[in-house]
């Protein structure tokens, strides 16, 4: 018996659900809430894959099972039954993949926060070169951006920037994104190098599912809200009001600003977005606590010592170290040409999800 027959039940679930699904977007009233018709929308597409992938093995199982009968009196039922009988386990494989456990977040939308860490002046610019890494990867994928905060540095770049990234689809962004957490190393001659020498810096990066109201509960007396003046390099005022604002959340301690927008209100909004996400991160890794799963490689401290990847001027390299993936394409890559890294991360953490379970 196959893995995918021993859990008969999970497939008839799955599939009753994509079912029922299918009857509640034909509802035209479940599109008069945007939110939730994206959402069921977005569930739909991801239990897509799994019904098209278990009716194909159903097909091919009755195609099999007939060729073998007519076998014996036509010799081209059996070259067709041996093509079968290799299109089986093909089949039966994509399945047991569709069928692993789910991260709960794929399908969200994410915020994104880089920040400077060593390396002073030359961190602070690969942080703006990993911005627009990111900004020109997700216009490739038809994504839109929005800038919630970003801190500018004396010299160019920044010393910390947050961005949220939309779909326009029902794309789940957190899918693609979710392995990009974690510090980034850079090896090159920095700009301020009079003497030619390599430099190593370090940038950390941390990627958030962002989370919508009905996913956490904030209550407004757990907050204390502070607004001051934006300040651009060099801490010059670039706002004659006191429209930036900073959010504690004092349960747990977590600090958030903004002070993109002009608006006092625009920017409390953003930072709220950014609390809230920091907040259902940080939940979802306390029940995950005694279990090892992918958020393991988001930044803590923005140490060298803790990279996930290393890119390298000199020699044009990108090194993944989690995974071994190596490309000598450098500048492809800091143009958004990310597929191929996040590709590879995401078969070897499924590779590791298909060893646990069998």
């Amino acid at each position: 018996m196959s893995s995918t027959d021993a859990a008969p039940d999970r497939v008839g679930a799955l599939l009753a659900e994509h079912a029922a699904l299918e009857t509640e977007l034909a509802d035209p009233a479940v599109h008069a809430h945007a939110s939730r018709a994206r959402r069921l929308g977005r569930r739909y597409a991801q239990l897509a894959p799994l019904v098209e992938t278990k009716r194909a093995l159903d097909a091919v199982r009755e195609d099999l099972a007939a060729a073998r009968e007519f076998a014996a009196e036509d010799a081209s039922f059996a070259a067709e039954a041996t093509a079968l009988e290799q299109r089986v386990p093909e089949l039966e494989a994509q399945l047991r993949e569709l069928l692993l456990p789910k991260d709960p977040d794929d399908d969200k939308d994410v915020i994104l926060e880089i920040k400077a860490g060593e390396g002073g002046a030359e961190s602070a610019l690969f942080a703006g070169d990993l911005l627009r890494m990111y900004l020109r990867y997700a216009e490739r994928r038809g994504w839109a951006t929005e800038v919630l905060d970003a801190v500018p540095a004396d010299l160019g770049g920044y010393k910390d920037v947050a961005i949220a990234v939309k779909s326009r689809s029902d794309e789940g962004i957190w899918s693609r994104l979710k392995f990009e957490g974690g510090v980034h190393r850079v090896q090159r001659v920095p700009v301020t190098e009079s003497q030619g020498r390599i430099h190593t810096s370090a940038v950390g990066v941390l990627v958030l599912p962002e989370a919508e109201e009905v996913d956490v509960t904030v209550d407004p007396n757990d907050l204390r809200i502070d607004v001051f003046r934006s300040s651009g390099p060099g801490g010059q005022s670039v706002n004659t009001t006191d429209s930036a604002v900073r959010i504690t959340h004092l349960p747990t301690g977590i600090v958030v600003s903004s002070q993109n927008e002009k608006s006092q209100l625009q920017n409390r909004e953003s930072a709220l977005r950014v609390l809230r996400s920091r907040l259902l991160a940080a939940a979802r890794e306390d029940a995950a606590a005694a279990a090892s799963d992918q958020r393991r490689s988001q930044v803590r401290t923005v140490d060298r010592s803790e990279r996930v990847r290393t890119y390298n001027f000199p020699e044009s390299r990108i090194s993944d170290h989690r995974v071994g993936f190596k490309a000598h394409n450098l500048d492809q890559v800091l143009d958004g040409e990310l597929d191929p890294v996040i590709d590879a991360l995401t078969r070897a953490h499924t590779a590791e999800l298909l060893a646990a379970g069998s």
